[in-house]
């Protein structure tokens, strides 16, 4: 959004805004995560719209008005940040695998970071905790060190702080809406049953049944819609995809190419006694190069 006037002028010496993150869903094997940051000034309380709460307590009617009141409010900002199913894959399933609590810490630290570059001064900043709260907390006073900032981190964050739950609903009702207007990114795939596949979550028999109706393809299986690091993804790939064997190469013929090229380097040790040195010198007349007429008849003093 837009930095709401109030937040804007903020002098170094005022007390800041109040901002709270929360997110949206972090359990399903479907769609992306959402992250979000609502924040306003202290002195504008009164204009903030009332019947916040954990959005997944709020009926979808209630959470879609109360988003509609944050966005037409002048004096509530918001940041989102969307993590896509394929990002989320990308990241936990590499060789050195980047958790999806760090990619949340990760994803509070960049909008708090935008917001202040945005020349906003934050005061308190409410968040609903992942992992371990003091741990969490430590960390973000770590990295906003000087500034200022005061973080309370707390489970249950977004049904207890105003900010963390208008953030509740900014993820929540952004999250629906990529989920129900998806694009297909692989050309010409069309899902069977449509969209059909329920909240997402693994446990939900529409969101099983769409899984097993919706292999795209033999060798990559699933649309980049799916989270491939989920273990019913895994099950999934384990039994509708094909079988990949990756043979390995045979490096014994590059070993001994190798060796015979490195022995080439190496100095024969000087011989013990001059019957080997004798032998030795007779050995190299035999390797050396017959010297061509040519260079004798020109005079030539080497070759």
């Amino acid at each position: 959004s837009d930095i709401p006037h109030s937040c804007s002028k903020i002098s170094n010496n005022h007390d800041g805004v109040i901002l709270g993150i929360d997110e949206a869903g972090r359990g399903p094997v479907l769609g992306p995560m959402t992250y979000a940051a609502a924040f306003w000034h202290p002195d504008d309380e009164s204009s903030i719209p009332k019947g916040f709460n954990d959005s997944k307590v709020l009926t979808a009617a209630d959470r879609s008005t109360l988003f509609e009141l944050i966005k037409s409010s002048p004096n509530i900002g918001f940041v989102l940040r969307v993590l896509h199913a394929s990002e989320i894959s990308r990241n936990m399933l590499r060789k050195d695998p980047y958790n999806l609590n760090a990619m949340s810490h990760d994803a509070a630290i960049q909008m708090i970071q935008a917001v202040i570059d945005a020349g906003v001064k934050i005061n308190t900043c409410f968040i609903d905790t992942v992992g371990i709260a003091d741990s969490y907390r430590k960390k973000l006073e770590r990295v906003f060190d000087g500034l200022g900032v005061k973080f309370v981190v707390e489970k249950k964050a977004d049904a207890k702080y105003p900010p963390c739950s208008a953030a509740s609903v900014v993820a929540k009702v952004s999250r629906d809406a990529i989920v129900d207007t998806w694009k297909w990114s692989e050309a010409n795939f069309e899902p069977n049953d449509g969209i059909n596949y329920g909240s997402g979550y693994p446990s939900d028999p529409r969101c099983k049944l769409w899984i097993g109706k919706n292999l795209a393809d033999p060798v990559f299986c699933f649309p980049d819609f799916l989270r491939f690091s989920w273990a019913p993804s895994k099950t999934a790939v384990n039994t509708l995809g094909v079988t990949a064997n990756w043979e390995e190469d045979d490096d014994s013929d590059d070993d001994n190419m190798q060796q015979t090229s490195m022995s080439s380097f190496i100095i024969a040790k000087a011989p013990s006694n001059k019957e080997e040195s004798f032998n030795h010198a007779q050995k190299s007349q035999v390797r050396k190069r017959q010297r061509l007429n040519y260079f004798d008849k020109m005079s030539s003093k080497c070759v």
